[in-house]
């Protein structure tokens, strides 16, 4: 006999987005996107302001995050060097497609 609490989810159905992170202007925060690995926890981001900077990973998300190529990220350039920046935040799927259809993106 089945057991009713155990019942199967619906595999099409994707999962609601209830919150999604923005960034911070008063930060300094800003979407980029990431387009080339470099290794050694740098990626070459191009921000969503113009400019390409070379981001470095924080170690906060280092090991519990995987960042690829194309990903939506929120980065924060620094104060005494505008090429580079941290990256501080990385989009899921879901996240990119409901940041589109609410126009941030």
């Amino acid at each position: 006999m089945a057991n009713p609490s155990r019942r199967k989810s619906n595999q099409n159905e994707a999962p609601a987005i209830v919150r999604v992170r923005l960034p911070n202007k008063r930060n300094r925060e800003m979407f980029a996107e990431a387009e080339l690995m470099l290794g050694a926890n740098h990626i070459r981001v191009r921000c969503f302001d113009g400019i390409t900077r070379t981001g470095r990973i924080k170690g906060k998300i280092k090991k519990r995050v995987w960042i690829r190529e194309g990903d939506i990220l929120i980065v924060v350039p620094w104060d005494f060097q505008d090429e580079k920046c941290d990256i501080i935040y990385r989009y899921t799927r879901p996240q990119v497609e409901w940041l589109q259809r609410n126009k941030y993106l």
